[in-house]
Parts: structure tokens; C-alpha cells; sequence
């Protein structure tokens, strides 16, 4: 699976990227029909705490799917929209085999 990372308005941060990678990994075993994952952090400058955004397109067989999370970390935004997309691929994963 190929993934690119896109950090709008902030510095790369390798840390981030391995710990996202690493997830990720743990997504592709599961479901071996991912081809290429997207992943954008930005930053909500507003007074909110939850201005840590995350969100990660994958590209799949059909329509691509998208999970996005903002949180109080990159970290916890990350985690929670990998859990969303776990969710939307188990969901593909059984359209898939039906077919």
C-alpha cells in the first residue's frame, strides 16, 4: 500500500508518520484490497482544545473512503479515524464478498 502524508500549515513530523504507518499496517493485513491511503493533518487554530484534525482517504476496488477525527492530539485523531475506517472496510469487505 503506498501512503502519502500531507501536513497542511505545519512542520513534518517523521514520529507521526511512523506512528500512523504503523496502524496502518495493522488495517492492510486485514484488508489486503487497499491500494494507497491519504493521510492530511491540520491544525484548528480556534479556541476549541479538539483542533488536532486527521483525516485519511483510502483508495479501494469502488468508491474511495474517508474518515475524518479532530481531537485534544494528532495521536487520538489518528486512532479514532482508523477505528472509522475499520469500520466503513469491514462493511466493503463483506459488499465485496456477496458479490
Amino acid at each position: 500500500m503506498e501512503t502519502i502524508y500531507q501536513f497542511v500549515a505545519l512542520s513534518k513530523s517523521e514520529r507521526l508518520q511512523s506512528f500512523v504507518n504503523e496502524k496502518l499496517e495493522k488495517i492492510e493485513k486485514k484488508y489486503d484490497f487497499i491500494t494507497r491511503a491519504e493521510v492530511h493533518f491540520k491544525r484548528n487554530h480556534a479556541d476549541d482544545e479538539n483542533g488536532f484534525i486527521c483525516n485519511i482517504k483510502v483508495s479501494v476496488p469502488g468508491p474511495q473512503l474517508f474518515a475524518e477525527s479532530n481531537s485534544n492530539s494528532f495521536e487520538a485523531a489518528a486512532v479514532q479515524t482508523i477505528k472509522d475506517l475499520d469500520k466503513q472496510l469491514d462493511k466493503k469487505k463483506g459488499q465485496m464478498q456477496t458479490h
